[in-house]
């Protein structure tokens, strides 16, 4: 079925969306802690004379809305969390939750979806089922896999899968996906070495795990350039290094912490078997001990090539300027744990405003980041696109 929006159709349900997303925006909630914000959508979605069940992941929220007498279903799904950065911006819809913010315009996705629930409810223009899934935790602690460790497609049953993300890098009004690897693999590593400690006028006397840590951070940054294939692509960053406290005492242990950003499994292994081996010949060289600890936390996140297409012209319909991505971001979703188990596809979504030659588009994650509320009506016309594309009813 092939649709174009008139702007009316979702234009009237801009205004009370925009004092939501803001509200949501002052009541900022942290992972698995979004009991005021699922309690607004829950109450919302059944207002709209949805089905709802709660309490998935603790605090996720899903939405069954049924017509027609197709068996086929979808999920469209929004994340809800905040992050723990303390807001410096001045606006009046500010956090007044000290410390936590909503850095990353998830405020955004839970109003556009709310939107699209009320209009898709209105129109009824598919023939399925629409499954709305208002996901917790996805600001790394993983609360896609949570909800699908406790069922979520055995009691919610979805096809294929589709989420967005709102994306500074781009302008209102534009749109972009791919097939393939569209978000990196998120690992983190913790390293531990440790020895005696001891006087630092002796270094003689106990090995030196802070010259262990030095030589290992360079060794680190080899890894990538040196045991990577350069047409693959990586990155270690190396983000914290600590040990000691005093000018005159060589530390007992030193930590190293940073994280690895990949889209392929073998090269995934690779940087993990490197970094296991130089940490293990600094520890044999130095004379210390040490400890590996190193956390796959999010997978790739990988777009299927019909639900990519989908996405694309659902963007189009929705009157987006729609493209496909040049390259995947080093940035990490855990929606890419229901696209492990679902077709899907994932979009970036512009929301950059028109700023001046010397002003800077906030990155997301900034502590005065907030969401575009001119993206909320393309937001809402697309995941309604996709629902009418995938549900189609002649």
């Amino acid at each position: 079925m092939q649709r174009s929006f008139s702007p009316a159709e979702i234009d009237d349900l801009v205004p009370e969306l925009v004092a939501l997303r803001r509200d949501l925006h002052a009541h900022p909630e942290l992972a698995f802690e979004e009991r005021r914000t699922s309690g607004i959508v829950a109450a919302a979605l059944r207002d709209l004379g949805i089905e709802v069940r709660e309490g998935l992941a603790g605090t996720g929220v899903v939405g069954t809305l049924r017509h027609g007498r197709s068996t086929r279903t979808i999920g469209l799904r929004a994340d809800m969390d905040a992050l723990p950065i303390v807001e410096q911006s001045q606006l009046t819809h500010a956090s007044r939750h000290s410390g936590v913010h909503h850095g990353c315009g998830h405020d955004g996705h839970t109003a556009m979806l709310l939107g699209a629930a009320r209009h898709l409810s209105r129109t009824r223009r598919f023939d399925g089922t629409i499954q709305f899934i208002f996901q917790p935790a996805e600001e790394g602690r993983g609360g896609a896999r949570v909800m699908l460790e406790q069922g979520l497609f055995e009691r919610f049953p979805c096809d294929a899968v589709y989420a967005l993300h709102n994306w500074p890098d781009l302008p209102t009004g534009h749109a972009q996906t791919r097939v393939g690897p569209i978000m990196a693999a998120a690992d983190r590593f913790d390293i531990v070495l440790r020895g005696r400690g001891g006087h630092a006028a002796q270094p003689h006397r106990t090995p030196d795990v802070l010259l262990g840590a030095s030589q290992l951070v360079v060794q680190l940054n080899t890894i990538v350039s040196r045991r990577v294939d350069p047409a693959e692509s990586a990155v270690l960053s190396v983000t914290r290094v600590s040990g000691g406290g005093s000018h005159n005492v060589l530390p007992a242990e030193a930590t190293i912490t940073g994280t690895v950003r990949s889209f392929d499994a073998e090269v995934q292994d690779r940087i993990e078997n490197a970094l296991r081996d130089a940490a293990r010949g600094v520890a044999l060289a130095q004379g210390v001990n040490v400890e590996v600890n190193y956390t796959r936390y999010y997978p790739a996140t990988i777009n299927t090539a019909a639900e990519a297409a989908i996405a694309l012209q659902a963007a189009e319909a929705a009157g987006l300027a729609a493209s496909v991505a040049a390259r995947p971001a080093f940035t990490s979703e855990d929606f890419s744990f229901l696209l492990q188990r679902r077709p899907g596809a994932y979009l970036w979504l512009g929301q950059g405003r028109a700023v001046s030659e010397s002003a800077i588009e906030l990155p997301l994650h900034h502590p005065c980041y907030d969401f575009n509320d001119d993206a909320l009506p393309h937001g809402i016309r697309w995941f309604c696109a996709v629902a009418e594309r995938e549900l189609g009813a002649d």
